[in-house]
């Protein structure tokens, strides 16, 4: 372990077994043992996965709600003009407009963490893919912010659900929760979002899809955790 890691760090890498994969039961109450942050830490699953992330027909991506919610406090911005905007408002987005949005993030606004937007705006929304895209903000069908139905779609996002995408490594992180949750509330998010990242499985991928799955929070030790029981979802 390198030296420059913290007091408390090492403390937690103590409580781990390396030898052992967790189920996730196991591995969410070890994590709960680990000393505590001064800040509530985000809790998260990263996979490892089977597929070559450089081709187009492997891409893993979607959405997943969570059960107890992730703690975050979401703020939505939503491209769109009458009724949808006034739909989008009365479900509680912060940000809500059309040509005055677009304006806004080509000079510089990402003061948000998910963005909306109708199909017809989504025309003039494209032009934003070089401001919003590297920040994976831009609006997407497949991760159901590209909608008529704008209500909705604030409203699972602010409930709790979390999108999920492969990155140039093959790999795939997502948030679960916060440390502070009850260890049950962890568990069952944990389970759904790793159920959603199986079935999200690309049709093309051969071989182990699921090379590893591990639990850490902001500033803890990984645990690894058992893939199996998940291999048949």
């Amino acid at each position: 372990m390198p030296k420059n890691r913290s007091k408390r760090y090492r403390a937690a890498a103590e409580q781990v077994d390396r030898t052992k994969t967790y189920n996730l039961a196991e591995a969410v109450s070890t994590l709960k043992k680990f000393p505590p942050a001064k800040f509530d830490q985000t809790v998260t699953v990263s996979f490892r996965l089977g597929v070559d992330a450089k081709q187009s027909d492997q891409m893993v991506r979607g959405t997943c709600p969570l059960p107890h919610g992730s703690g975050k406090q979401v703020r939505v911005l939503v491209f769109a003009e009458g009724q949808a905007a006034q739909a989008a408002r009365d479900a509680g987005a912060e940000f809500v407009g059309f040509k005055e949005m677009i304006q806004k993030c080509q000079e510089g606004f990402q003061d948000f963490d998910v963005a909306v937007a109708t199909p017809a705006a989504m025309a003039e929304v494209r032009k934003l893919g070089k401001v919003l895209g590297p920040r994976g903000l831009m609006p997407n069908p497949k991760a159901g912010t590209v909608t008529e139905d704008t209500a909705k779609a604030v409203q699972e996002v602010k409930a709790g659900r979390v999108e999920f995408k492969l990155d140039k490594n093959g790999n795939v992180a997502v948030p679960v929760g916060r440390f502070s949750f009850e260890e049950k509330a962890l568990v069952e998010n944990g389970n759904a979002v790793i159920e959603a990242v199986v079935r999200a499985r690309p049709a093309s991928a051969k071989g182990h899809y699921l090379e590893g799955v591990t639990l850490s929070a902001t500033m803890s030790p990984g645990v690894h955790v058992d893939p199996t029981p998940y291999l048949s979802v």
